[in-house]
């Protein structure tokens, strides 16, 4: 290498790297869009054919640019190795182009096996040069399959009604006809010996150019969207905070705290004060399968069913019953699990029913008990029937609700929260508010899960017969 660079003097060396500088300019910009396109390929962790084929089409011809340049060229051109790389790249680069083409929009079987066949011509030529070394005949066979295949595009891509209907596709068929035309000269050129300049890299260069300015504007339009989806979600939001009930007002006998944290901007959890006052309170909480927009329209139903069975407020497992009943049918496939409580301070006892979900923790005296009365969860049979629960109250007593996110908030171990844990903690704070307590609550939750899996919501009810 040493010695053939030595026949050269600079004038010659800065001769040759200034007419070479282009190509190894775009020889860098084409391994770079390579790269990229591979590293995009790769975040979306899903197998792209198109990102995949583009990637290695790019790559190599970038690469052959380099290969070529003169400077390389005198340095290693006694190589064997560089002798067969440079002719045997030319040829491989037909596998991913092809691939690429077949992959673009070619529909019928026919078309893409033609693309299958030339690219298994390319491969099969790429194969004998790096075996037995580049032979004259492969250089003309070569010509011939990229001329034709090219005239093959033109015929099936660039005149497909897709292009024509989609603005996008449009612009890059000008860029793929720019390079298409670029590459059948220089080929034709090839073929018949005739001496042309290799503009082939320029018009490659274009139809990069076509494909970056199609990538932008998607990337702004995405984006735009994005930006309206936020909105719509953010105003969801405020729309399904409305649907909560606000704070528990004043009462004698019953102090109430609620939180809510939804995994996303809007969420399937809800819960509601169906009746209050002075002696009485009906506290209902709910669960919507699933997650987002359509877990929070079906909470959305929660609550018109739950505001229709006020006449039944006393009666958990009735007013159960007539959710379920207007629920049902209404809820495409998904299913609700709900609590409900009933405290009167008149009579002095609570009536209690569920449907499929967690039970209720009572904390008296320092002892928990698991209220449970469960049946089949909401709006997933009509048949389904409930029944009631019925226990003393006592002054001092404390009523936990929750969702089952609570209890099944994971840690980095996969271990969850659990209902012991949950009822430990509720001990442990017995001498909080109501209010300290929901907080502290949710603070554990969150520091023992890894990540929020699932929406959040705790009802804390504290009992003073006074």
């Amino acid at each position: 290498m040493q010695t053939a660079l030595m026949n050269y003097n600079a004038n010659d060396v800065l001769h040759a790297f200034h007419a070479d500088a282009p190509f190894l300019f775009l020889g860098s910009a084409f391994i770079t869009v390579a790269l990229v396109a591979a590293a995009f390929s790769a975040v979306r962790r899903r197998l792209d054919p198109l990102l995949i084929y583009f990637a290695l089409f790019a790559g190599f011809y970038g690469l052959r640019l380099w290969l070529r340049a003169s400077l390389v060229r005198v340095s290693l051109g006694n190589l064997v190795l560089y002798q067969r790389l440079v002719p045997g790249l030319s040829y491989l680069i037909l596998v991913p182009a092809f691939l690429f083409f077949a992959s673009l929009g070619l529909r019928t079987r026919s078309d893409r096996l033609i693309n299958y066949i030339m690219a298994g011509i390319g491969a099969a030529l790429a194969l004998a040069t790096f075996a037995f070394g580049n032979r004259g005949t492969y250089d003309q066979i070569n010509s011939a399959v990229v001329i034709l295949s090219l005239l093959f595009v033109i015929g099936r891509i660039m005149f497909a009604r897709v292009y024509r209907t989609d603005p996008d596709f449009a612009v890059i068929r000008w860029g793929l006809l720019v390079f298409i035309v670029f590459a059948l000269a220089v080929n034709m050129a090839n073929l018949f010996s005739v001496p042309l300049q290799n503009l082939e890299p320029f018009g490659f260069l274009a139809f990069l150019a076509s494909l970056g300015y199609v990538a932008a504007r998607r990337t702004l339009k995405r984006d735009q969207q994005l930006n309206e989806i936020q909105n719509e979600l953010e105003v969801a939001r405020r729309i399904q905070l409305s649907i909560l009930p606000a704070e528990f007002p004043q009462s004698v006998h019953f102090q109430i705290a609620s939180r809510y944290l939804p995994m996303t901007s809007v969420a399937g959890d809800f819960y509601d004060y169906v009746v209050s006052d002075d002696h009485q309170v009906g506290l209902l909480i709910a669960d919507v399968s699933g997650h987002g927009v359509p877990a929070a329209l079906i909470a959305s139903m929660v609550k018109l069913a739950a505001s229709s069975q006020r006449s039944a407020a006393d009666d958990p497992a009735r007013f159960l019953k007539g959710m379920n009943a207007a629920l049902c049918g209404n809820t495409q496939s998904q299913f609700v699990t709900a609590a409900y409580v009933h405290l009167n301070a008149q009579s002095g006892e609570l009536r209690y029913s569920a449907a499929g979900h967690p039970p209720m923790l009572l904390l008296r005296n320092g002892a928990i008990t698991r209220v449970e009365e469960n049946g089949l969860m909401l709006a997933a049979f009509d048949f389904a029937s409930y029944a009631n629960a019925v226990h003393k109250l006592e002054p001092g007593d404390r009523l936990l609700l929750y969702t089952d996110g609570i209890v099944e908030a994971a840690n980095a171990s996969g271990d969850f929260f659990g209902q012991d844990s949950l009822g430990d903690l509720l001990k442990s704070t017995a001498q909080l508010s109501s209010s300290s307590v929901a907080d502290s609550i949710m603070a554990s939750v969150r520091r023992w899960s890894a990540r929020q899996d699932d929406d959040l919501t705790v009802l804390v009810c504290d009992y003073a017969n006074t």
